[in-house]
């Protein structure tokens, strides 16, 4: 073979540039690097994890000559499994929600997959998800092997073959933060602890969109209810078993305006022609170094590019549709209904008896509020807790409210678009908005944006 030439594509895989962040990261201490994953092949970090996984189910007899891939996919895995099948004569079969890009679906079809496409706004075991689906097609599929990411340990083990030992020796050991976007969970898992290994003290930064369930669950402990929202190849509404939050030193929270400014910011400004969840990526990395304000190397993991996105993130048509550019303000944000509540907010101790709780709904006329235990946020109990506690009449009105407290609420920011406030607040009771800190400032319920949009027409 030819001095230079790789045998196939899936040789190319890897050796991605690790390059300064200059102007978006001049107001941190920190120095920023950004790893350039969606310089891989197929276009995204999910190239690492696809030729292993692929790689093991050959060796475990679970793929054999002939087969079908079936996955459930946002479009990069999907890409970097199509990619693989290509060179070894696999057919794919690949299921997508409906939010993802007409650019992904494009290119996997590019590839020769069969593309299936469900609605995102549905509940994860619903029938019609597209997980549930692509567990129905691998089973009825003669011959198939359902890669299944969110639950396969190979997932992490790509990343910690490959994106661990490359990003180790590339920054000679000198890395001190990793911050990675939130999603099965097999980028950030695998390469840091790899990292770890190696250096103890690595810090592992999680970073995770509004409307994901994995933030709350970090800070409160708590299953909170999901919602959607626009950002791809991110967060989630159920736990991939490939996922373990206790890697995490921290979790950062972004919303989708930040992730796609940032996107386009990071393309304008760096050079850098990346996707949503690197805007993402990068958008918490920095909110991650002022808070901590140190001297130190953080690396940010890129996982794709700009290309799959052209038709939403780097249209201005579609940015201004759904609200991402000024000049199209939409309904407005959080903080904008914060601003027509007089009051303070109004929530209970754990430790507060339920009588004096009662009493406290009672005075302030409300039927719900949150429920903390110390700074931080508890739980959730409203008057339907309260009925369902007295007419068992197997408690006292002495005991702590905080056993009452439950999940069925979302958590929001000050920027959190009301279009998606309307949204959350058709399943979950109410909407708690927290500061960057993680304590509350504030709460909106279905009657306070009633109120606000009926001031805001008049």
């Amino acid at each position: 073979m030819m001095r230079g030439a790789v045998p196939t594509i899936l040789q190319a895989i890897g050796n991605t540039p690790l390059v300064k962040l200059n102007r978006l990261a001049a107001d941190v201490a920190a120095d920023v690097y950004v790893k350039c994953e969606f310089l891989n092949p197929s276009g995204s970090t999910k190239d690492r994890m696809a030729p292993y996984l692929i790689d093991e189910a050959e060796a475990r007899g679970e793929l054999r000559p002939g087969g079908t891939i079936v996955e459930a996919t946002s479009g990069n895995t999907g890409a970097g499994l199509a990619m693989v099948a290509a060179v070894r004569g696999y057919k794919c079969v690949f299921v997508m929600p409906d939010k993802m890009s007409s650019e992904k679906i494009a290119t996997l079809r590019a590839f020769g997959a069969k593309v299936v496409v469900c609605p995102t706004a549905v509940e994860h075991d619903d029938p019609r998800s597209y997980l549930e689906v692509a567990k129905r097609l691998a089973a009825e599929t003669p011959n198939a092997y359902y890669a299944n990411q969110a639950h396969n340990p190979d997932n992490p083990g790509g990343h910690h073959q490959s994106t661990g030992p490359e990003l180790w020796e590339q920054t000679g050991g000198e890395i001190d933060v990793l911050v990675a976007g939130l999603g099965t969970g097999g980028t950030l898992g695998g390469t840091g602890r790899y990292l770890r290994e190696r250096k103890p003290g690595v810090q592992l930064v999680g970073v995770d969109p509004i409307g994901s369930l994995y933030y709350d669950f970090v800070k409160s402990g708590r299953v909170t209810s999901p919602f959607t929202y626009k950002v791809e190849g991110i967060g989630a509404d159920f736990f991939p078993t490939t996922l373990d939050l206790r890697l995490l030193d921290e979790v950062v929270r972004v919303d989708d305006k930040e992730c796609f400014l940032m996107a386009r910011d990071l393309v304008r400004l760096e050079g850098l022609c990346v996707g949503g969840s690197s805007g993402a990526a990068v958008a918490g990395a920095l909110k991650y170094a002022r808070q901590t304000q140190k001297k130190e190397n953080i690396v940010v993991l890129l996982p794709d590019g700009a290309s799959h996105y052209l038709s939403k993130i780097f249209n201005d048509d579609w940015m201004r549709d759904n609200g991402f550019l000024e000049e199209h303000p939409g309904l407005g944000m959080v903080s904008d209904v914060l601003k027509g509540k007089t009051s303070d907010v109004i929530f209970a101790r754990s430790i507060d008896r339920v009588r004096d709780v009662i009493g406290r709904m009672k005075a302030h006329g409300i039927s719900q509020l949150p429920v903390l235990e110390g700074d931080k946020l508890l739980g959730a109990v409203a008057e339907v807790d309260m009925l369902r506690y007295l007419v068992s009449g197997e408690h006292s009105l002495d005991s702590p409210v905080g056993m009452l407290a439950e999940s069925d609420y979302a958590t929001v920011t000050a920027n959190t678009k009301l279009e998606l406030v309307q949204s959350l607040l058709s399943g979950a009771r109410m909407a708690i908005v927290l500061g960057d800190d993680g304590r509350i400032v504030g709460v909106i319920t279905k009657i306070d944006l009633i109120d606000y949009l009926a001031r805001r027409a008049t």
